[in-house]
C-alpha cells in the first residue's frame, strides 16, 4: 500500500478516496503508538487511543480491500503493466 500508482492509472475516485482514507487511518495510529513510546508513563488514554487508532486502520483497509476486489475498474487498472 505504500506504493501509489500513476496517476494517469488511477480512473476509479473511490479507490482513491478509499486509498486517502486508509493512509490518514494509518498516519493517526503511527503518531498515537508514537506518543505512546515516547512518554514512558503511558496512561490508560494513550492505550485506548492507539486501540481506536488500530480499528479504524483496520476498518479503512479493508473498505479499500473490498472495493479493490469488487470494482471492475480497479481490477482492470491492476492487470495492466
Amino acid at each position: 500500500m505504500s506504493k501509489r500508482r500513476p496517476a494517469e492509472t488511477i480512473s476509479c475516485s473511490e479507490y482513491q478516496q478509499l486509498l486517502d482514507a486508509c493512509e490518514s487511518a494509518r498516519e493517526i495510529l503511527k503518531a498515537h503508538r508514537a506518543q505512546m513510546y515516547l512518554s514512558p508513563s503511558a496512561k490508560e488514554v494513550t492505550v485506548q487511543e492507539v486501540l481506536r487508532s488500530q480499528v479504524r486502520y483496520a476498518q479503512a483497509y479493508l473498505l479499500l480491500r473490498n472495493h479493490a476486489e469488487s470494482c471492475l475498474t480497479c481490477q482492470v487498472d491492476s492487470a495492466v503493466p
